[in-house]
């Protein structure tokens, strides 16, 4: 579907409001993104900076500086999310 959804998007011009829980996929197929929290927007930008940027990366993609985090070790992130504060 999400290359059905971009090929509308690329070909006729047709803009779409994409809601996503994979910030992967989500990402890979936006031009433009808003990251939602607790019924905010706590982010938003260009795909292209937001897949780059260190909280979305941390927090939504489970990448750290030194790889791919797995879930099932984290217990807990050892910094709050900035936009909490």
């Amino acid at each position: 579907i999400f290359q059905i959804v971009r090929n509308l998007n690329e070909k006729e011009g047709v803009t779409f409001l994409l809601a996503e829980q994979n910030t992967n996929v989500a990402l890979r197929y936006a031009h433009y993104g808003y990251i939602l929290e607790s019924g905010r927007v706590v982010m938003d930008g260009p795909a292209a900076e937001l897949r780059e940027n260190p909280d979305v990366k941390e927090f939504y993609l489970g990448m750290s500086d030194d790889g791919r985090k797995s879930f099932r070790n984290v217990r807990s992130y050892r910094r709050r999310k900035r936009w909490l504060n």
